[in-house]
């Protein structure tokens, strides 16, 4: 049954993801501010955990929140596998505001997942993620993929004459 559900929410992750190649992109629409919803406490502690990290700038603190195995997928990079890798990514973190928010979720027995909204400024959602969460029965959840992208795209800086 576990399987199943990764299968499909890393099914459903694809289909949600962004254009294939070959099909017109369109240019991003107004944001539509979903609500919120309430989550268990202990999915809810992995994002207030994830948050004072951050904030924190504190990588060692960042990184335990992820399974040992556990992978970073962020916009034009590529993947970041294990804890270890994971740290050595976030080392030289500066603090700065971010603040969580989760729009859907789904938890079984040793997986679940998060989808949710992120800002840094109090101004709406300036991004978005999904995390997949795993754990050992009666364990804590640990972050098994982190994957997020910005609601627009980057601005480009006009070429220096």
């Amino acid at each position: 049954m576990n399987r199943l559900i990764v299968a499909a929410v890393v099914f459903s992750l694809m289909a949600v993801a962004g254009p294939s190649p070959g099909q017109n992109a369109s240019e991003p629409g107004a944001v539509k501010d979903l609500p919120s919803v309430e989550l268990p406490p202990e999915l809810d502690r992995v994002l207030r955990d994830y948050e004072r990290a951050w904030r924190a700038g504190d990588a060692v603190a960042l990184a335990s929140l992820f399974a040992q195995d556990g992978f970073v997928l962020q916009s034009n990079r590529p993947p970041i596998r294990g804890r270890e890798e994971i740290l050595a990514e976030y080392k030289g973190l500066k603090g700065s505001p971010l603040q969580l928010r989760a729009l859907a979720f789904s938890s079984e027995d040793t997986i679940a997942f998060i989808i949710g909204g992120y800002d840094s400024d109090d101004h709406g959602d300036i991004g978005k993620f999904t995390l997949t969460l795993r754990r050992s029965p009666g364990k804590p959840w640990l972050i098994y993929s982190d994957m997020e992208n910005m609601n627009s795209a980057p601005q480009r800086r006009p070429p220096a004459d």
